[in-house]
């Protein structure tokens, strides 16, 4: 196994400026907004779903991901975050996906003895990859997963959350794969058809398929080398090795899907990044992204349980990945607008900031938001009313609130639209605030 080990032999330095690690990103705003926009959006979803949230660490045993994952993959070969522990000598790894994290939880918690689960999760991962648009070395995915259920209609029902979770983001032209990877014997049958067949063809096999070719044979299928494509494409298909049972199951999902009016293709060369999948795989793509073109993944794997040392459970579920997600609603132009606050206060000096912040907290208690001016520069004092008025403009909020002398003598505040359409400036009491404080409240 290849891992990125935190040993080296350069010293930490002592000067210059620090920069983030290459490929784990800052998120700052106004892009912060777009992520809790999404978020938001996926909480709401998942509740309606009857999905609930679940947490598990960033560090995991290395073991876990070597026996859930397989040890002939990418991500394990090539790809973790992995260290031994300086205090104990445990070999750990920074999660490099988390749906085996998932299910070490749900084994470990006995999460199951009084029946199925359905969970969804949202966090960073990590891969030591070439950075590139919508591939980094730290990335998140948001994930549900459906534990407990045998069923081929909770296969389709995590689709169908899916495919909702695009529409409510306003996305197009995302379409949906499908494959099925059988049962173990059904696979044990294609890979002995499969493998004599690449043997046939041996001379067109690159170094990583003849490195696979008897230790994981179906991952050649997913290979992106352009020489090898018409040799894939000929190459024996797993789908004619089902069984009965298993092509009922995928008809099960396919006639969900199409009830509920969702396209869907089937692409027998999918098989998916990790060896714990049976039965269902699908992904969901877009050619706006170009290399990056697969938003969201997933499929059933009955086996996981029983690989990582728990009790067998049947388990099916998905991950999207959020930079690709939110580079798809960017370039789709479906971002919400830039969240700025309700109003701004303006404090023409400082002996008046402790009535004025009282009156602010009542307005926020109000759930109305409002951003008071603060100088730059300490000691400066709070500035004149010009640059005061032209920081509230170009903060994007509706209204100015202007806390004048006069105007706190009176007890009152003056409200001043900062955009088309507001109305006349006002003013209004301050006995009166809860009356008048909705009338400040952008629409949400």
């Amino acid at each position: 196994m290849h891992s990125v080990s935190n040993k080296t032999s350069n010293p930490l330095p002592k000067t210059g400026k620090l920069v983030a690690v290459k490929g784990m990103n800052d998120i700052l705003p106004p892009d912060s907004a777009r992520w809790e926009w999404l978020e938001d959006k996926v909480r709401a979803l998942m509740a309606r779903y009857a999905y609930r949230n679940v947490r598990t660490p960033i560090v995991e045993p290395t073991a876990l991901f070597v026996r859930g994952l397989g040890e002939v993959t990418d991500i394990v070969e090539k790809e973790m975050y992995s260290f031994e522990d300086r205090l104990n000598g445990e070999h750990l790894t920074l999660r490099p996906e988390a749906t085996a994290g998932v299910v070490r939880a749900a084994s470990e918690h006995s999460m199951l003895y009084d029946g199925g689960k359905r969970l969804y999760y949202m966090g960073p991962m990590f891969r030591h990859e070439r950075p590139q648009r919508g591939r980094y070395r730290q990335f998140h995915q948001i994930g549900a997963e459906a534990m407990g259920f045998h069923g081929a209609e909770v296969d389709a029902e995590l689709i169908l959350l899916a495919d909702a979770l695009w529409k409510e983001l306003g996305l197009k032209d995302v379409c949906l794969e499908l494959n099925s990877l059988g049962q173990p014997e059904e696979r044990k049958a294609h890979r002995a058809a499969l493998i004599a067949y690449l043997e046939g063809h041996s001379e067109l096999l690159d170094e990583d398929a003849r490195r696979r070719l008897h230790s994981n044979p179906l991952r050649i299928l997913d290979t992106k080398n352009p020489a090898m494509q018409s040799l894939v494409q000929a190459a024996p298909k797993l789908l004619d090795y089902l069984g009965e049972e298993s092509r009922r199951h995928f008809d099960t999902v396919k006639a969900i899907l199409d009830a509920n009016g969702v396209a869907w293709t089937v692409n027998p060369r999918l098989v998916r990044g990790m060896d714990y999948y049976n039965l269902t795989v699908f992904e969901f793509v877009t050619e706006q992204l170009g290399s990056q073109g697969t938003i969201c993944g997933g499929g059933r794997y009955d086996y996981l349980f029983e690989q990582i040392g728990g009790k067998p459970a049947p388990a099916v579920g998905w991950a999207l990945g959020v930079e690709r997600v939110l580079e798809l609603v960017k370039e789709q132009e479906a971002a919400p607008p830039m969240l700025v606050a309700d109003a701004y206060a303006i404090v023409p000096d400082e002996k008046s900031l402790p009535a004025v912040m009282a009156v602010l907290q009542r307005l926020r208690a109000l759930d109305v938001s409002v951003q008071m001016h603060s100088p730059a520069v300490w000691g400066e004092g709070m500035g004149s009313m010009k640059s005061q008025f032209k920081k509230a403009d170009a903060s994007g909020c509706r209204h100015a609130l202007i806390f004048g002398s006069d105007e706190l003598a009176r007890s009152a505040v003056t409200i001043k639209p900062l955009r088309e359409g507001g109305g006349d400036q006002v003013e209004r009491a301050l006995d009166a605030l809860p009356d008048w404080a909705p009338t400040l409240q952008s629409p949400r």
